[in-house]
């Protein structure tokens, strides 16, 4: 049970990633199976599909999106302030996010790479962002490969030309693609920077406490 209690929030993060993923495959093979019936060519299996264009095409994109999003998230708010927000620091006051780490070296509890001086450190010290910039990269890749096949699956059934990844890297279908997820990822973020200056949920973590006044800002 202290597992369950002390892991939670991750396990049904979790749960619900596996439980809406495999309702987009469902979904998804269907949608696929009826646009194949529809230009006469055979149907496939969910085991084909799962590996198709059409679904990991559909799956990274949304996953580069998040990942943009919660990178551009870490590190804008390192270094930008909303006044108010409890999802930002306070510009007025320094805060236990900026504490130079140099100074816990000789912690025995501090993580061993904030006791070893140089890059090592440096690395660490960004590596949240680093790493989330890095699967941002490597979703957007699959995207755009998974992207292109699909594409040149649908040309297929056309009788058109297929492309190349790089081709279609260039292709107005495939920014649209992005850049209609990459605008309401900004979007949304920026809607809850704002509201938790005004509104609240009590026992949040991302809500400054009920009774804090509108102008005091988060930590």
């Amino acid at each position: 049970m202290k597992f369950l209690h002390d892991n939670g929030l991750t396990i049904v993060l979790a749960a619900l990633s596996l439980l809406t993923m495999g309702g987009m495959l469902v979904t998804g093979w269907s949608v696929y199976d009826h646009r194949l019936a529809e230009h006469g060519a055979p149907q496939v299996d969910l085991a084909a599909y799962v590996k198709s264009g059409h679904f990991l095409s559909s799956l990274f994109e949304n996953w580069e999106s998040e990942f943009l999003q919660m990178s551009a998230y870490v590190m804008l708010t390192a270094f930008l302030f909303q006044r108010g927000s409890a999802e930002s620091k306070d510009p007025d006051e320094p805060s236990d996010q900026d504490e130079n780490s140099a100074t816990k070296a000789s912690d025995p509890q501090a993580r061993w790479p904030v006791r070893v001086d140089g890059w090592v450190q440096t690395a660490y010290s960004y590596s949240l962002g680093t790493a989330l910039g890095l699967i941002f990269i490597f979703t957007f890749i699959l995207h755009l490969i998974y992207s292109a096949e699909a594409e040149n699956a649908e040309a297929m059934m056309h009788g058109q030309p297929v492309v190349s990844v790089i081709d279609h890297l260039a292709s107005a279908q495939f920014w649209f693609e992005s850049f209609q997820n990459w605008q309401s990822e900004f979007l949304s973020t920026g809607v809850l920077i704002v509201l938790s200056i005004f509104l609240r949920f009590k026992g949040s973590p991302e809500s400054k406490p009920v009774a804090a006044p509108h102008s005091e800002t988060g930590g």
